[in-house]
């Protein structure tokens, strides 16, 4: 055991003793709650709530309401929660990530939290990974609720606005992390408060939370709408990247997944593009789709990042192993692969909002988490979330077997082993599932166990549709399954009759992951509650991970070794070497998503002055006191811009000239016009003529407001909106090719956040000087007709 993991060990068991005295509290309730009738434990749910609203806070009912519920989930579903599920229920509550083993009930403890928490009436939300798990959670524990009175739904993909606002004014409410985030995304570009469907953000519970809040984080999610048109760049430097030599033309930074150019590569792109300097700023467009046209074609893959299906481009969420539907690669790479492949290049979008999932759910007023792996991301998740994680004891003892790491000199071998394994413990009839890491390598392997006669099922980005099914049936007597990573699978493996004598379920990993999570989640399939199993990786010295990210002292060591073939390399080192480069990987990827969320940041400080502006003008500010202070704002800056101080030091023929400027520049943006001769406005103070413009904005206020009567408010508002709106869409458009550039500026410099901090304040700021002028300005043009 590493000092790190005796420390956060220790730091747990704690936490856990500290718990565990309310746990035994709930349960020494027990037999005073047995005794109530139906009615009696039903009506607790009406007491609850009075005291709450007497002033008691949940904690100070926590304690019943908790046997309440576990009383009421025993009568009507047959399962009473053990300690164990009652501990990781308290640290639920708390705000905090409860790391529970695979097959130890996560589904049935979230029940504790989200009844506790959605008796105060601000909503309670359970998130889960896919559609299929959030409506299959809320239907079975929906019973419960109902049982005690309180209200539950689920918001899943293709639900009209009314169903979602209905199910999200439930006490409780399950749903997908994109569902809820998209949701939050479209309900801030509503024309009205009434068209929103979420009514806050109160509490939840993020189930297989480090998949969530760590693996798909890197994606933000973003919703579009019509945009550019498709560039032909795509397709011209496509064919440009095409022709290029590896090390001669460009180089391939594997860690960082990035492509550039080398001097001789820059050389021919001028002479490709026929332009002088490929590094100028106004070549920065073919600079970004080179740059992407080369990531598309090689770093990318095919059957691993991506798979075609349909003439279309699906991203594989290499995590999970599933496909991102509605997801699309961002920055250009999405269609820089579509050229690649030869497929349609859907339309170029624009993006209309943004967010990302750490800034998203860091907006709940308390957020907690379950995960069956989590301790590995304690630190990022308490640096980033401000949360800690607490690992709760299995209720009984874990009995699987967990082998060392078997590793062969190249992957030949190594795959070859693993189908001789599969064989053998098929022959047994004890049931295996093979974790793979792509699509790629799981119909590999799938065709070389049908050389073999081998009957097996397949589960990867391909072929998903039947998931729950499959991975139900997997832990049946000769059942061999292939999947690619388990991550948030969500269903449980049960063993058929007569595997436990076999050995239980046998795992068998044929790769090391990134990230080591997703290897203890692969394990983590074997051995719930106490059962039996086995689990074993197989790792090859020739394995993507150990060639990219293994220390140079070991490659020069796995350069020398020649084993012998189709024999396991025995050497200490070898064992290490997978390990280490895992280690390596994961502070890199650490890295990359701290990145992500300094860029984020960013952003997420200007989302929040726009959103939050934009609410007021749902609400119905007044509308006329608005205008009035930015057009006081506006008029003011266009004068000065003309009348600065310069120009008390022209003749009179030029001060003549700047003055009619002026004029004609309110009359065509404004439609103001100063009823005062020329010759008077040459001797007034720069102050008397700012006063005298803003006489006369008030002036077609005033008769504008007359006219409309209580219909002026509903003018400004959707003007206000139409304005907020599409300058913040321009602005996000901006910030986007800002970030790009400074990235392709700046690589491998040291801290590229800090310019696009800077440089992006500039363009907010700017930003909001261009809402106030455009309100303005279309509200000026404006012409009303009496009628």
């Amino acid at each position: 055991m590493s000092l790190v993991d005796k420390i956060f060990g220790d730091y747990s068991k704690k936490e856990v003793k500290k718990v565990e005295k309310i746990a035994d509290k709930i349960i020494a309730l027990d037999e005073k709650i047995s005794v109530l009738s139906d009615e009696e434990l039903r009506g607790k749910t009406d007491e609850f709530k009075n005291r709450l609203k007497n002033g008691e806070t949940l904690e100070d009912i926590l304690v019943e309401a908790y046997a309440v519920l576990r009383e009421a989930s025993f009568r009507v579903l047959g399962m009473k929660h053990y300690k164990v599920q009652l501990i990781g229920g308290i640290v639920l509550h708390q705000g905090r990530i409860a790391e529970m083993k695979t097959g130890e009930g996560k589904t049935l403890v979230a029940t504790l939290p989200t009844y506790l928490n959605g008796l105060t009436g601000k909503g309670s939300h359970v998130i889960t990974v896919n559609d299929y798990l959030a409506e299959r959670d809320r239907n079975q524990m929906n019973k419960v609720y109902e049982f005690l009175g309180l209200t539950s739904g689920v918001i899943l993909q293709g639900m009209e606005p009314g169903e979602r606002r209905d199910n999200y004014n439930c006490d409780i409410t399950y749903g997908t992390n994109s569902e809820f985030g998209f949701d939050y995304l479209r309900d801030n570009m509503v024309q009205s408060m009434e068209e929103k469907v979420q009514r806050g953000l109160n509490f939840c519970v993020i189930d297989e939370v480090d998949s969530i809040l760590i693996d798909e984080a890197r994606t933000p999610l973003i919703i579009s709408g019509a945009g550019k048109q498709v560039s032909k760049l795509y397709n011209i430097a496509d064919y440009f990247v095409k022709g290029l030599r590896e090390e001669e033309d460009f180089t391939i930074d594997e860690k960082a997944k990035v492509c550039l150019l080398t001097e001789q590569g820059v050389e021919k792109a001028e002479k490709y593009y026929k332009i002088e300097n490929y590094s100028d700023l106004e070549n920065f467009d073919i600079q970004h789709y080179t740059f992407q046209a080369l990531k598309a074609n090689y770093v990318m893959r095919r059957e691993k990042d991506y798979i075609i299906k349909e003439g279309k481009v699906f991203i594989v969420d290499e995590f999970t192993g599933r496909v991102m539907d509605g997801r699309r690669f961002s920055d250009g790479l999405h269609e820089a692969i579509e050229a690649k492949e030869g497929v349609k290049i859907e339309g170029q979008n624009q993006t209309m909002a943004t967010i990302t999932y750490q800034n998203f759910f860091k907006m709940y007023n308390k957020m907690s988490g379950m995960t069956g792996t989590g301790y590995s991301e304690e630190k990022e998740f308490r640096d980033i979330y401000d949360v800690d994680v607490v690992v709760i004891p299995t209720n009984k003892p874990i009995a699987r077997i967990d082998r060392d790491d078997i590793v062969y000199q190249t992957e030949y071998e190594k795959f070859n082993a693993v189908v001789k394994d599969i064989i053998e413990t098929n022959k047994k009839g004890q049931p295996v599932l093979v974790g793979t890491s792509s699509v790629e390598k799981s119909e590999t392997l799938s065709f070389m166990l049908k050389r073999e006669g081998i009957t097996h099922q397949v589960l990867n980005a391909k072929h998903h549709a039947k998931e729950a099914e499959i991975v139900a049936r997997a832990g049946q007597k000769g059942a061999v399954t292939i999947a690619t990573n388990m991550a948030g699978r969500g269903t449980d493996i049960i063993l058929g009759e007569g595997v436990k004598k076999l050995g239980g379920l046998k795992v068998i990993g044929t790769d090391r992951h990134d990230s080591v999570r997703i290897d203890n989640q692969l394990r983590g399939r074997s051995g719930r509650q106490g059962d039996v199993g086995e689990s074993v990786f197989y790792v090859s010295l020739e394995d993507e991970i150990v060639q990219l990210h293994a220390p140079e002292k070991y490659k020069n060591l796995i350069e020398k070794y020649e084993g012998e073939e189709d024999k396991p390399v025995n050497e200490n080192f070898a064992k290490k070497v997978a390990r280490i480069a895992q280690s390596n990987v994961e502070v890199d990827n650490l890295e990359a998503r701290k990145n992500l969320i300094k860029f984020d940041n960013v952003i997420n400080r200007q989302r929040e002055v726009i959103y939050s502006q934009r609410d007021r003008i749902l609400e119905g500010i007044d509308g006329y006191d608005q205008l009035i202070q930015m057009a006081d704002g506006v008029i003011e800056t266009s004068v000065i811009k003309h009348l600065d101080d310069s120009v008390y030091d022209y003749n009179e023929e030029e001060y003549t000239k700047v003055l009619n400027k002026m004029i004609e520049y309110f009359q065509n943006m404004f439609l103001l016009n100063l009823d005062v001769d020329i010759k008077d406005l040459k001797n007034m103070a720069r102050e008397d003529v700012i006063e005298e413009y803003k006489k006369e904005f008030l002036k077609s206020v005033d008769e504008k407001k007359e006219i409309l009567g209580e219909g002026f408010n509903d003018l400004v508002k959707n003007v206000m909106l139409k304005v907020v709106d599409s300058n913040w869409i321009n602005h996000l458009d901006r910030m986007e090719n800002l970030k790009q550039y400074i990235v392709l500026r700046s690589y491998k410099q040291q801290d590229p956040v800090s310019s696009y901090q800077l440089e992006g304040s500039e363009l907010f700021f700017e930003t909001i000087d261009n809402i106030k002028f455009d309100i303005v300005k279309y509200f000026s043009n404006i012409r009303i007709k009496n009628e």
